[in-house]
């Protein structure tokens, strides 16, 4: 089959951690690849709201529960002064709902759009701007 020939392209082309799913061949219901989108979606939020300087969010789930299994964030040392990478997943935890179909409703995930995706990969396209890519304002928060 062709699921899985991509997944390191697809996403940050072997800079960033990849947990292992691939995205091509799987629809939006997929963990694999809607939490992918949604973990870019809240660390670009943490950075662009200067909250850290470089962010990793990861989350685990299992077939058939709705909510995430965890939820981590490393900020790699670069927090903001004050705060923790606890206190950061905290916040995201407050800004993002990481159940499946609230994923799909809030990046817009059934809206035509992997087509153009399958190319050049999923991460850091300002030509498309697909809904993960747009930073969620976190100043509330700062």
């Amino acid at each position: 089959g062709l699921t899985g020939r991509k997944i390191i392209i697809d996403t940050y082309g072997g800079w960033g951690a990849h947990g292992g799913g691939a995205f091509s061949g799987k629809d939006s219901t997929k963990v694999d690849r809607s939490a992918a989108y949604a973990a870019r979606w809240a660390a670009k939020s943490l950075v662009h709201a200067g909250l850290c300087q470089r962010c990793l969010v990861q989350v685990s789930y299992a077939i058939g529960v709705v909510q995430p299994l965890s939820l981590f964030v490393d900020s790699y040392g670069s927090a903001m002064p004050g705060l923790t990478d606890e206190d950061l997943c905290d916040i995201v935890k407050r800004n993002f709902d990481f159940r499946p179909g609230c994923i799909q409703r809030d990046l817009e995930l059934k809206k035509p759009q992997f087509q153009k995706l399958a190319a050049y990969g999923h991460f850091g396209r300002d030509d498309l701007m697909p809904a993960w890519e747009v930073v969620k304002d976190l100043e509330d928060e700062v």
